[in-house]
């Protein structure tokens, strides 16, 4: 539900034409509280929790892939001891993320099992 009409368009020209930067933590998120019209404070108060809780999620996401990769760089490098480190690493990041709804629990489930086969059938050092 995107706002039309002239009002949209002033303020995105004022924010495009004028080197608009969003200010605080969640950065260009900030442009979606404007785009929306809640007509009711506890709708504004939604759309704001909306946006961090979203921004927050991304963080989560963001942090397992790259514990991820670090998993899968250090069996694609084929030293067993270091990719079973990465994964003791990864593991608990994983969990995190299942704990908090960013991924579903089979998913992390099948993300390990995964990842400690490969790690397995790597030959020993």
């Amino acid at each position: 539900m995107t706002r039309t009409g002239p009002l949209r368009k002033t303020r995105a020209r004022r924010w495009l034409g004028q080197g608009f930067r969003p200010e605080g933590p969640l950065g260009c998120l900030n442009l979606l509280i404007e785009e929306f019209m809640a007509n009711t404070a506890s709708a504004r108060k939604r759309i704001r929790q909306t946006v961090t809780r979203t921004a927050r999620n991304q963080a989560r996401k963001s942090r397992m892939r790259t514990f991820v990769k670090k998993v899968e760089t250090a069996i694609a490098s084929g030293d067993k001891s270091s990719a079973a480190e990465a994964l003791r690493a990864a593991q608990p990041e994983l969990q995190r993320a299942s704990g908090k709804g960013v991924i579903h629990a089979n998913t992390m489930a099948r993300k390990l099992s995964r990842l400690s086969a490969r790690i397995k059938a790597l030959p020993s050092a």
